[in-house]
């Protein structure tokens, strides 16, 4: 597996070559991203020097950004399979590297952390309140996210690449490493940390992290943990997890359709995996999301289901990924909640057929009555929502036969319509949401009598033969 080195850099004339050199030394396949943080010293001199030299990438800011904002820009840079930072000092050593990736190689770890407490490395003897500091830190932390590591304020933190290109930096100094600590706990990734050396250098030596350092890292902890989502500005993830707290209402809609699901299952806009839950143990599933999020979410959620496959699938499909479906003899496709998001949702539906096996179904529920279409609509780009006869004749001009077509869910219609349409909102509230969980009865009653109307329209319908 190839090696990305992220290295941020700043004033680092020093040792910056040594560093490099020490980098190249190791025995792994990899590439060495420098990422200089605007270094007035005459670093970036000789950074020139090495770029483009056995596998080194420099990379220059614009000005004194901070480390968080040099890392994220050398995670989005990184084509290895393995992403592992380091800083541009001397304090840590990379011949522990080999350590530092075997649990992510052997398939045991998606993260790993390097840890100066751990022991099993050198470690040279310095600050006492600095050491008191780093414990605290890590101590917050653990208390915040329920991991329980030793040295959370390590440099040297490694990852599968998909983790750290699906997480969004924020912090641009080093309040970096209490976010990602708090992102990853959130994604429920599996944590190994493993022991490394450790060269301290002291203030004089050129160190530079600082009380403020710890009261702002604290401060980041507080704020991420408070967080109800890991971006709470994208609409659709705050909405995901809203929904997944309905876990009766979520159970109660897939019993509406859980007589058509076969055992070798496509299931498209996967998200967190609300819906997935139900199936996942079946012979064969196919989770597929766009969401580079909502992938590692489903990777982590469901990493121990080994019929579990989480891929990212464009709909229309590309002629490849059509022939790969076909291979895999699907006898359902569950598409919950999305096709309202593809505008070509015509060729999107003849791809599905296309996908299942001979007599394969096709469960499809969608947002109804366009008259209801709003703000909320369009904060999660939705491109329609679908009266029963459109969505009649687009199923039977893709090639389905429709077994069943019924609307749900009655009592949201009025909550839509008032957030949508009269309040203008782009996000339901949370309060309302909890308060939606009270008319479960209402909804139950729903399962023998379906209502003339409602938010939503459920069809299950057969491929057609020919």
């Amino acid at each position: 597996m190839k090696l990305s080195v992220v290295m941020p850099a700043f004033n680092e004339r020093d040792t910056i070559r040594t560093i490099v050199d020490r980098v190249r030394a190791v025995p792994i396949e990899k590439e060495i991203l420098i990422i200089d943080d605007g270094s007035t010293d005459g670093t970036r001199d000789i950074l020139r020097d090495l770029d483009g030299t056995d596998g080194i990438r420099v990379l220059l800011q614009p000005a004194n950004i901070g480390k968080g904002a040099a890392i994220a820009r050398g995670f989005k840079e990184a084509r290895g399979d393995i992403v592992l930072i380091q800083d541009a000092d001397l304090e840590y050593d990379p011949a522990d590297y080999p350590r530092l990736i075997h649990p992510i190689e052997t398939g045991a770890a998606d993260v790993v952390y390097g840890s100066r407490f751990l022991g099993g490395g050198e470690r040279r003897v310095l600050y006492f309140w600095h050491t008191v500091g780093n414990r605290v830190l890590t101590l917050v932390s653990n208390m915040l996210t329920n991991l329980n590591l030793t040295d959370m304020e390590t440099c040297y933190k490694v990852f599968r690449r998909e983790v750290v290109q699906s997480i969004t930096i924020e912090s641009p100094r080093f309040g970096l490493e209490p976010e990602i600590t708090a992102k990853i706990a959130r994604r429920g990734y599996r944590v190994f940390e493993v022991p490394i050396s450790y060269y301290g250098r002291t203030y004089e030596e050129g160190k530079k992290i600082g009380f403020r350092d710890g009261i702002a890292a604290v401060w980041t902890m507080l704020r991420f943990r408070l967080r109800e989502v890991e971006n709470p500005g994208n609409v659709g993830h705050v909405t995901l997890a809203r929904m997944a707290k309905l876990e009766p209402y979520n159970r109660w809609l897939h019993s509406l359709y859980e007589h058509a699901v076969g055992q070798r299952i496509l299931e498209i806009g996967s998200g967190f995996g609300n819906m997935t839950q139900f199936f996942a143990r079946r012979e064969r599933v196919i989770a597929s999301d766009l969401d580079p999020v909502a992938c590692e979410t489903l990777r982590a959620s469901f990493r121990d289901v080994p019929n579990l496959e989480v891929d990212s699938l464009r709909f229309p499909l590309e002629p490849d990924d059509l022939a790969r479906l076909k291979q895999e003899k699907l006898d359902t496709a569950v598409c919950l909640n999305v096709l309202e998001h593809i505008e070509d949702d015509r060729a999107t539906l003849a791809d599905l057929r296309d996908s299942l096996s001979p007599g394969g179904r096709l469960i499809l529920l969608v947002p109804a009555l366009p008259s209801l279409y709003g703000t909320l609509d369009r904060g999660l780009h939705h491109f329609r929502r679908y009266s029963r006869l459109e969505l009649e004749e687009k199923l039977a001009g893709a090639g389905f036969e429709i077994e069943s077509l019924r609307f749900v869910n009655r009592p949201g219609v009025i909550g839509w319509y008032l957030n949508s349409r009269i309040l203008r909102r782009k996000v339901l509230p949370k309060g309302q949401l909890r308060a939606f969980s009270l008319l479960l009865p209402l909804l139950r009653r729903e399962s023998d009598h379906p209502p003339s109307y409602g938010m939503s329209l459920l069809a299950v319908a057969r491929k057609t033969q020919g």
